[in-house]
């Protein structure tokens, strides 16, 4: 449910083209629907601004696909995050439109119309081994209408390719940095734009990087003061924190 279907809706009632009886059905799922192993938040547009999202990672594929469906049939873009090709193989018989990212491993499903992008994110990484949490980041920040330039393959061993993409920076309302081994591209970029940078440190690197925990600290440590850090890997979590921010920037 969002709020141009909950608007139509009580203009349906206005007019006398929809009785309050029926109006009581389609809103009885609000605030939520319970189907017995889980529970959908299907009000959650309406506070927040964007919908409820699937972490499909745990689920089975038919709890997935069930969950996907039941968003599916109230109208909103739809994603699941986290999700196996078997999890999108049953997605995809209840949900024949849902599109999977394999490298973001999300599947997806745009329903709203076409509207014009809400703020402008820059998505960059350090090597190419963080491509999976940053295209998780870019899928979702996509699904959610905000412009996204990916600037990939930009580490601090070769100091000239992020310099070389200084101009792409500036435009940015927020910029997303990942980065494993030592996590230090998240404080030089910090230090080259004026707007919030959000640090997702990967699970990439050698014994010593412990699957992303140096890479952690490294940024929680850093000496940029505009630099912000979610967890490890979570490319969605920096996304849906970045369009907030791009939207906020453009009211």
């Amino acid at each position: 449910m969002n709020k141009a279907n909950l608007l139509n809706i009580l203009a349906q009632v206005q007019s006398g083209a929809l009785t309050p009886a029926d109006a009581s059905d389609r809103l009885a799922t609000f605030p939520y629907e319970d189907i017995g192993f889980a529970k959908i938040d299907h009000h959650r547009f309406l506070r927040t601004g964007l919908p409820e999202v699937i972490y499909a990672q745990g689920k089975s594929a038919e709890q997935t696909a069930e969950i996907f469906a039941r968003m599916a049939a109230t109208g909103v873009d739809v994603l699941a995050t986290r999700a196996s090709e078997s999890a999108f193989a049953a997605v995809q018989l209840a949900t024949p439109s849902a599109i999977f990212h394999s490298q973001a491993r999300a599947i997806t499903l745009r329903q709203s119309s076409t509207v014009e992008s809400k703020g402008h994110i820059a998505i960059l990484t350090a090597g190419t081994s963080d491509l999976p949490a940053a295209e998780e980041a870019a899928v979702t920040a996509e699904l959610f209408n905000t412009h996204v330039t990916r600037l990939y393959d930009v580490g601090v061993a070769g100091l000239h390719r992020l310099l070389s993409v200084r101009d792409q920076l500036a435009t940015a309302d927020v910029v997303i940095v990942c980065a494993g081994m030592e996590g230090a591209l998240p404080s030089v970029v910090g230090g080259l734009v004026g707007v919030p940078v959000i640090a997702v440190p990967t699970s990439v690197g050698y014994g010593a990087s412990f699957d992303g925990a140096t890479a952690l600290l490294g940024m929680l440590n850093s000496c940029s003061p505009n630099v912000t850090v979610v967890n490890i890997d979570n490319g969605f979590g920096a996304a849906y924190t970045a369009t907030m921010i791009a939207r906020a920037s453009h009211p």
